[in-house]
């Protein structure tokens, strides 16, 4: 009997080899593309059950050069590079990692409000310039003066699990915590965040805004300039969640004329940017390498809990965390 067929398409940063022991250990005959090109992908996995996908996109072109896939294993909270409808119509498992790096991306947000707030990466390049003035921090390129965190009100967008844990991580910092999430259930709303009716309403309330949502049709471009407008003035953005939520012009138009006072960016809309890219340049705006997740713990967990899901469905013909499942009618959230 032929051994079930594995594939890693692009890893990246993360080391798949303990993920790909778990599979082996498990009787499948484990690949790694380290690809995101569709004609690398159609060959390495031609006869694979499963696919473990990066950033990958797995759209229906490519699903028709997989004759035998079963299940499409995410190695991230967020599915969105994969056409799961496309999945659907074949018949296919999608699973994710709800909560491989929750905490991770939650400390993560903390830390880059609090950086926004304080001023944190003026005052390390007055400092590396040669200054010693607390005043120079503000003065220099004409930033407010910092305000005291118990003073300001933190806004999420979107409540889900990473969300929830930054809450609990903010209200002892923040002044107020509140959030806008029209998918959460009121009756299990978490104590202490106040709770919007509104987008604009929470936009318009928040010193820092910080978004936690996944990428769809209905939130691509969510952030825009109109919305950025409610914002009060000298205002923060943070996203740790998708890039492509946050209109980069609206951003850059927001931040030069003062309305925000800074942007902390784990994601952007195309990774990596190119050289020339404004948001890569631009002073006030805070960029990380869509490095929210990482840890010691987390890295292993985004190789090993796909394989799990790949087990676990080889085992007993269901994986641990799906949101497609093709012998239901309904996809679970």
């Amino acid at each position: 009997m032929l051994q079930p067929v594995a594939v890693f398409t692009d890893t990246d940063d993360l080391d798949p080899r303990p993920g790909a022991r778990l599979l082996a250990d498990a009787g499948f005959e484990v690949r790694v593309a380290g690809s995101r090109d569709p004609d690398v992908l159609a060959s390495a996995a031609a006869d694979a059950v499963a696919l473990i996908v990066g950033y990958a996109r797995v759209d229906a072109a490519l699903l028709d050069r997989l004759p035998r896939l079963r299940i499409i294993a995410t190695m991230s909270a967020g599915h969105d590079m994969v056409d799961t409808e496309a999945a659907r119509r074949r018949g296919l498992w999608v699973t994710h990692l709800p909560d491989a790096a929750t905490e991770d991306v939650a400390v993560h947000a903390l830390a880059a409000a609090l950086s926004l707030v304080r001023h944190l990466p003026r005052a390390d390049a007055v400092v590396r310039g040669g200054g010693w003035s607390a005043e120079f921090v503000t003065q220099e390129d004409g930033l407010p003066m910092p305000r005291r965190a118990s003073e300001l009100t933190l806004g999420l967008v979107g409540l889900g699990r990473i969300a929830r844990t930054f809450a609990g991580l903010a209200a002892p910092v923040f002044g107020r915590v509140a959030a806008h999430d029209p998918h959460a259930d009121p009756a299990h709303w978490p104590a202490g965040v106040e709770r919007y009716e509104t987008l604009d309403a929470l936009a318009a309330a928040s010193d820092v805004l910080s978004l936690h949502l996944p990428l769809t049709p209905a939130t691509h471009g969510l952030v825009d300039a109109r919305l950025l407008h409610r914002m009060p003035p000298g205002g923060f953005l943070v996203n740790v969640a998708r890039g492509e939520l946050v209109d980069p012009e609206a951003l850059l138009e927001a931040v030069d004329t003062g309305r925000l006072a800074g942007a902390a960016l784990d994601v952007l809309p195309v990774e990596p940017p190119p050289v020339g890219d404004p948001l890569r340049r631009h002073p006030r705006i805070r960029l990380s390498p869509h490095s929210a997740y990482l840890s010691d713990a987390s890295r292993r967990a985004y190789v090993c809990e796909p394989a799990a899901n790949v087990i676990a469905w080889h085992r007993t013909g269901r994986p641990l965390t799906p949101v497609v499942d093709p012998t239901s009618e309904g996809t679970p959230a």
